[in-house]
């Protein structure tokens, strides 16, 4: 009998949520077709695409379609994984993206910093100074990189040259490549980067911040205290949507400072898609390689926010 209760219970109870869900879309609809652009454009450009990965498990052939390519199963795989080149491009790339992931921390410093700063004229000196370079194009940034690191007219060189030490040919150099490639990236992107933590920041309570001057707290200890924990949440969910792109490289940049000498750290698995399927017209192989890189994007995202959900109650889903 009382099964019998509960089922009817929840036989009312699902009209109910479905009246109420209905009664908030109507009252709300404005908002909803909001969404309709970025809805149309994640299904246009990134969902009904999917169904060309299935080039990575065929030989395509452009004249017999992506349905009519003959299947060849994992054969692309393993000759990926069983090439010479495998292991220095997954090494490559793990090294440039933990370099990356490394400095992590820095916009968070920024953020914290600028937030102290009480001259306001400064302050958005500042800010106008380190967001300006992520309007810079990639192109324009190595060649900026390629102009003041030049071994005989760089600005670089000239300085070293100055200061008694000899020239560097920083971009034929393995040794350089990585720090030249990272801390660039981070020049450009710095700025940027902090503009969540600093909106985040202003939401903080300003009684938090008196009731912690009045215990005797010192700036630095309200910067850890109060302002850390309350900007946490969005910490750990940048945190997570960086891991789910630790392998994206990206290729522009890498591939515009690369050369031949410097080939040994530069050669990571997205240029080799973008030599492999669109220089050499390998489409079924270049698709598997991609399809791997991103099948280790997805498990890294999954994993850190499981990570995160159980350890800070704060994830993605």
């Amino acid at each position: 009998m009382s099964d019998n209760n509960h089922a009817i219970r929840i036989d009312i109870a699902k009209p109910k949520k479905f009246h109420h869900t209905k009664k908030r879309f109507i009252k709300h609809w404005q908002l909803y077709v909001f969404l309709i652009p970025a809805l149309s454009y994640f299904i246009i450009f990134h969902y009904i695409p999917m169904y060309g990965v299935q080039i990575a498990f065929k030989e395509f052939y452009a004249n017999l379609g992506i349905w009519g390519s003959p299947w060849v199963g994992l054969e692309h795989f393993e000759r990926f994984f069983n090439s010479y080149y495998f292991w220095r491009l997954l090494k490559n790339t793990l090294i440039l993206s933990a370099y990356n992931l490394a400095l992590f921390p820095l916009p968070i410093i920024f953020a914290l910093s600028l937030n102290e700063l009480k001259n306001g004229a400064f302050k958005k000196w500042t800010q106008t100074l380190t967001y300006a370079p992520h309007f810079i194009s990639v192109v324009v940034v190595v060649g900026m990189l390629v102009a003041f690191l030049d071994p005989i007219t760089g600005l670089v060189n000239h300085v070293i040259s100055a200061l008694g030490g000899e020239t560097i040919n920083f971009l034929t150099s393995p040794n350089w490549f990585r720090h030249i490639y990272v801390w660039s990236g981070q020049w450009q992107s710095l700025g940027w980067g902090t503009i969540i933590y600093l909106a985040a920041l202003a939401g903080v309570n300003p009684e938090l911040h008196e009731a912690a001057k009045v215990d005797g707290a010192s700036r630095f200890q309200r910067i850890i205290h109060v302002n850390l924990p309350a900007i946490f949440p969005t910490i750990v969910v940048l945190f997570i949507l960086n891991i789910g792109s630790f392998m994206s490289v990206g290729f522009e940049k890498v591939l515009l400072l690369q050369n031949d000498l410097n080939s040994e750290t530069s050669d990571i698995i997205q240029t080799f898609v973008y030599e492999t399927g669109i220089l050499e017209g390998q489409y079924s192989f270049a698709a598997a390689v991609g399809l791997f890189d991103s099948i280790i994007n997805i498990t890294l995202l999954i994993t850190a926010n499981y990570i995160a959900r159980k350890v800070t109650d704060n994830s993605l889903w």
